[in-house]
């Protein structure tokens, strides 16, 4: 499982309630704080980048361009692949289709 990635039990994917009697550890508990931070700070990222490819996608139609770059989406799946092996594709796309078609 995938700490930070959510789901029914809360955004860490486990629950104290869980492990009844049983305290979560401070290393858990810091590490988990940590992950929240990691997580909302990767969010604002991306929705930085969101708008960032909006203006991008603006810029390039007001210049008779296509709304997409597939050449430069290429790119950045390469550089996402070299960076996280080959899960770093899936991540690449869904940010890549995140960005598409704000404009």
């Amino acid at each position: 499982m995938v700490s930070g990635a959510g789901g029914p039990s809360g955004p860490s994917g486990s629950s104290d309630a869980e492990h009844v009697g049983q305290p979560t550890p401070a290393g858990v508990r810091s590490g988990r704080a940590q992950i929240d931070d990691l997580d909302a700070r990767i969010l604002a990222m991306i929705t930085e980048r969101i708008s960032t490819a909006a203006d991008i996608q603006t810029a390039r139609i007001a210049e008779g361009g296509r709304r997409l770059d597939l050449k430069r989406e290429t790119e950045i799946i390469a550089r996402y692949r070299q960076a996280l092996g080959r899960p770093g594709v899936t991540v690449a796309m869904a940010v890549l289709e995140l960005c598409r078609g704000r404009v």
